[in-house]
């Protein structure tokens, strides 16, 4: 298929022994929305096959969709989801604190999307810098005052990026490390823009978390790995690089943050305990990633046994969070408009947009309360708690949510 490869062997190990133990596919990108005159338009869709490497116990895409295909124009903002701007306010006050970063210190971040973290930085006096490939979220992100070069990361945007602005003290890259494709392109790239004493510091959901929550809906075709720690340290170990430190976050279902430097550094305490957590999770077996598999097809038959029977009593249904991982929901379990009257959405320029593959249109938040449906699929589950507390009012007036995952079920 045109724009997309074949996985020969894994990308943090280099071994080629790859099993597949799931698939998704296919399906279109999850973050390409459709204006209407497109619906009636060829629509490309994309193998989505996950594999598991029995040498290192890395999970990952079996294909690779360019990036330049996904990426170029990109329609998730960081700036519209207020639980974001809350954690990535934590952040950057975390790292600041943990790693006693002077005034001055040159920031930067990879895939900086609109410049929401790097404002965070900006305001407690960091020198900022993003690295964005999406051209029209760079060109947002330079409108809100954040310096930002608007080019992928790798050994040569950072040869380039080091002679304009010097080495960076802290480099982060959040819910992105886990979208490259050449990590030895990458990490070259951060071997050359960091700073000797510098920390590279990194977010990625979290293998265990979406397991053991049969958290599907995260694997999309921008997400190509999905880490645990074991992989993430044979990958530093192989240019030079230790973890330091590891916490276990919340964020987007689930995620760890990893800090790492250059050279040898001594494992924390919190990092030894989370491998030892992750030996008795079985991470390094297969089978493990097999039972993930069967507890994706019973949430399917589940989820749209359920919705169907609402649906023939006559019951409305609408969705809540025109999310990437809702679109991964949607057209894997095939719920279409005869299920969805709509999805509502925070973001403003999804709004009027349609669904990409079950083409459901997308409307103003505030429509739950104009016309309130009878139940709500929660598409975006990760921000369930804060969703859950916002919308009360639908609540109190007799509305319900579906929440698909671990179990779909109704609140």
């Amino acid at each position: 298929m045109q724009g997309v490869t074949e996985l020969k062997y894994c990308r943090v190990c280099k071994s080629e022994n790859l099993i597949v133990f799931l698939s998704l596919g296919p399906i279109p990108l999850s973050n390409s929305f459709l204006r209407k005159e497109q619906l009636t338009e060829p629509e490309p869709f994309f193998p989505l096959d996950v594999c598991f490497c029995s040498n290192c116990g890395m999970v990952q895409l079996a294909q690779v969709v360019a990036p330049e295909i996904m990426f170029k124009d990109y329609a998730y903002l960081t700036g519209s989801s207020a639980p974001m701007k809350t954690h990535f306010t934590e952040m950057a006050e975390r790292v600041i604190a943990n790693l006693d970063l002077p005034a001055g210190s040159l920031v930067a971040d990879i895939g900086s999307n609109d410049g929401t973290l790097l404002n965070q930085f900006k305001q407690r006096g960091m020198r900022v810098l993003g690295i964005e490939p999406a051209t029209n979220v760079a060109e947002l992100a330079e409108r809100n005052g954040i310096d930002t070069v608007n080019e992928f990361f790798g050994e040569k945007t950072a040869q380039f990026i080091s002679h304009q602005k010097g080495r960076a003290k802290v480099i982060t890259a959040t819910n992105v490390f886990a979208h490259v494709n050449d990590l030895d392109d990458f990490m070259q790239g951060i071997i050359t823009f960091l700073d000797d004493r510098g920390v590279f510091v990194i977010e990625v959901p979290y293998l265990v978390d979406m397991l053991t929550r049969v958290e599907f809906d995260t694997i999309y075709h921008e997400h190509l790995s999905y880490f645990s720690l074991r992989p993430l340290m044979a990958l530093f170990k192989r240019f030079e690089m230790s973890i330091i430190d590891v916490e276990r976050i919340r964020v987007h279902g689930g995620s760890i943050r990893v800090y790492a430097g250059k050279g040898k550094k001594k494992l924390s305490g919190a990092a030894a305990d989370l491998l030892k957590f992750e030996s008795e999770a079985r991470l390094d077996d297969v089978a493990t990633c097999q039972e993930f598999a069967e507890g994706v097809n019973r949430i399917k038959i589940e989820l749209t046994t359920l919705l169907k029977e609402l649906k023939a009593k006559g019951h409305s249904i609408a969705g809540y969070g025109a999310s990437a991982k809702g679109n991964i929901l949607l057209n894997f379990c095939k719920i279409g408009t005869d299920i969805i009257d709509y999805v509502s959405d925070t973001t403003p320029f999804k709004q009027g947009l349609y669904t990409p593959g079950m083409h459901i249109p997308i409307a103003q938040e505030t429509r739950i309360h104009d016309s309130p449906p009878d139940y709500t699929l929660l598409l975006a589950w990760n921000y369930a708690e804060e969703i859950l507390s916002k919308e009360h009012r639908y609540r109190q007036a007799g509305g319900k949510f579906i929440v698909p995952s671990p179990r779909p079920r109704i609140i």
